[in-house]
Parts: C-alpha cells; sequence; structure tokens
C-alpha cells in the first residue's frame, strides 16, 4: 500500500525522496534486517543512510509492516542461534593448553526452558489436538491400567501380616 505525499498526490515528493537511492533498496535492506537485527548494518547492506530507512518506516505503513516481520525473524534466528551455543557448547581457550575447552551456559539454558516451558506445552497440545476431555480420559485410561497391574500382582508374605487390605 502506497502512502501519498501532499505535494500533488502525484508521488513526486516519494520519487524526489527517493532520487538517488539504490533500486531495491527496501528488499535489500528488510533481508539484511532479517538476518542481522541490526538496523545500521541492515542500512550499509542497502547503500542507504540509516536516517532514510527510520523516515521510510515513518512514512510508508506497508514497509512498517515488513520492517516488522523482518524483526520477528531475526530475532527467531537469534534465538536459534542461541540455543545452538546453548546445547553445543562454545570452546574457550584454557590457560596453558594447547586446546580449548568446551563450556556451557547451564544457567542461561535454564532460564530459556523456564521462559518457554508454558509455549511448547501449549504447541504440544495443539499439534496432538487434544484438549480437556481427552486428556482427562487419557489419564483416567493410564490409572485404570496401574489399577489392573497392581491387582494382577501375587501377593507378597508380608501382604498377608496386615490384615483385610483392600
Amino acid at each position: 500500500m502506497a502512502v501519498e505525499h501532499r505535494s500533488g498526490g502525484d508521488g513526486s515528493s516519494r520519487k524526489q525522496r527517493n532520487a538517488g537511492l539504490p533500486d531495491g533498496w527496501q528488499d535489500v535492506f528488510l533481508a539484511a534486517l532479517a538476518s542481522t537485527s541490526n538496523v545500521a548494518a541492515s542500512a550499509r547492506e542497502a547503500q542507504v543512510p540509516p536516517a532514510r530507512a527510520y523516515e521510510a518506516r515513518r512514512g510508508d505503513p506497508a514497509f512498517f509492516a515488513r520492517w516488522q516481520a523482518a524483526l520477528c525473524e531475526g530475532y527467531d534466528h537469534l534465538e536459534m542461534q542461541l540455543l545452538q551455543r546453548l546445547r553445543d557448547g562454545e570452546i574457550k581457550p584454557a590457560s596453558g593448553a594447547k586446546r580449548g575447552t568446551r563450556t556451557f551456559d547451564n544457567a542461561t539454558a535454564l532460564r530459556l526452558l523456564i521462559a518457554h516451558r508454558e509455549t511448547a506445552a501449549r504447541q504440544r497440545a495443539i499439534a496432538s489436538d487434544g484438549n480437556a476431555e481427552t486428556v482427562l480420559a487419557a489419564i483416567d485410561a493410564k490409572i485404570e491400567a496401574l489399577r489392573s497391574r497392581a491387582r494382577d500382582l501375587p501377593a507378597s508374605p508380608a501382604d498377608g501380616d496386615q490384615g483385610d487390605a483392600p
């Protein structure tokens, strides 16, 4: 959706502001923003001043929406990189050793797990298409299976000493 500016309504103001800018700079900028989450680096990649990118964001609602989507994608990439590092560890130099030592940031990994536990549980429920009745029926079935197995177990000699146990 293009935003008209007040200089006659023919888009000439937009053309004047985009004069001298590379064609397709917005697409290049947004692709870089999605991969780096960094406005200044994305503007360099698109060969535009960062102020021009911010101006376009303020003046064009469609560009603003694409900017937000690119930032979300960038944060998703960042989260995946962090998870990779937390899972695989980092090689840090060990003093006096020829090789580094793999270290793990367990505290950060634990904080991430706690922060995303509810989201993960919700996604699992959606994926299994389970509702409350289905979950309760599954729990009841498991309890009944446990009771059935307990009834089928042979009585131990110690059980006879306790009188009439159910």
